[in-house]
């Protein structure tokens, strides 16, 4: 099994819609090699900030083959396959065209809520299904259920493909328990942009970001700082995008992201249902943090900014 390069900054794909709610794929892959070429070490397609509860099945399929084309092997992709049906994941997982696929991310079942038996043989059953690398992925805000670190640990150490996990707790004692008790090679990958420096202080290999579709040159900068021991660098550009970050969330993910991909010139804010655009007043406000960045910060963003 080949491990996929993790580390540093992997960036949750928006997944662009034209004014008839089509993907854009030329969109799609401007986005991607915006990212690219700006710094990130891996793309994931088909995450929650995908809109992937609103893609039907050829649109996934085509999304994966598109990430996997223009990614051209100069990163890693990882493509979602998470849900509440856990024999239906393991369906696509088996009939969907994986060619050029590192690994897959997988969300815990949300509404149904199972319990942490529930959740350890779910993931088991997805990991006994493919040869793939898989990370897990708990995000108890949207799920309703919590993977505790002892289930975490468990999966980590009676499975090999399940490599690491994308941890969107904001409850540090769990942060610090999965940090302080993970296996060597578990990798721990943090779902919260404005968490990520301190995390990588206790451990954390890297991030699913959410913002680094919009200003990937400067997290990543922030973030490979952080890796080599620079917090002081990594301190000073976290506070100049904090408040950018809270933005990005304010009235949901991706319609934050995609707004501040709409300032910057790469796509637009079209969003799927029950999603809709942010308001005048959030548009404004992230369109003048944008512009507002200081010139040594704007520099990291790239030409594309519209001052």
């Amino acid at each position: 099994m080949n491990i996929p390069n993790l580390k540093g900054v992997g960036v949750a794909l928006v997944t662009p819609f034209n004014s008839q709610k089509e993907v854009d794929f030329d969109k799609f892959e401007q986005v991607i090699n915006y990212v690219i070429e700006n710094g990130v070490d891996n793309i994931v397609a088909l995450g929650t900030t995908g809109e992937s509860a609103t893609l039907n099945k050829e649109e996934k399929q085509k999304i994966i083959q598109k990430a996997v084309e223009v990614a051209n092997n100069r990163v890693s992709v990882i493509a979602g396959f998470g849900g509440n049906n856990t024999m239906e994941i393991v369906k696509d997982l088996q009939t969907f065209d994986l060619t050029g696929v590192d690994g897959i991310l997988s969300v815990s079942p949300a509404y149904n809520k199972p319990t942490q038996e529930g959740i350890y043989e779910h993931f088991k059953t997805i990991a006994l299904s493919t040869e793939l690398p898989i990370i897990l992925y708990n995000v108890p805000g949207r799920t309703s259920s919590n993977i505790r670190t002892t289930t975490t640990l468990q999966l980590a150490h009676e499975f090999k493909n399940i490599i690491g996990i994308k941890e969107a707790t904001t409850d540090w004692g769990q942060i610090l328990d999965l940090a302080r008790n993970k296996p060597e090679n578990f990798l721990l990958l943090s779902g919260n942009d404005d968490l990520i420096v301190p995390q990588i202080a206790i451990g954390f290999d890297g991030v699913i970001s959410v913002i680094a579709n919009a200003t990937p040159k400067l997290f990543s900068t922030m973030v490979h700082s952080a890796l080599d021991g620079d917090f002081n660098t990594a301190r000073k550009i976290l506070f100049e995008l904090d408040e950018l970050i809270g933005m990005m969330f304010e009235q949901g993910n991706p319609a934050g992201a995609k707004c501040a991909l709409e300032h910057i010139g790469i796509c637009s804010d079209e969003l799927r249902l029950p999603l809709v655009p942010v308001n005048y007043d959030l548009r404004k406000r992230i369109g003048q943090k944008l512009a507002g960045l200081s010139k040594e910060f704007k520099d990291l963003i790239n030409d594309h900014l519209k001052a």
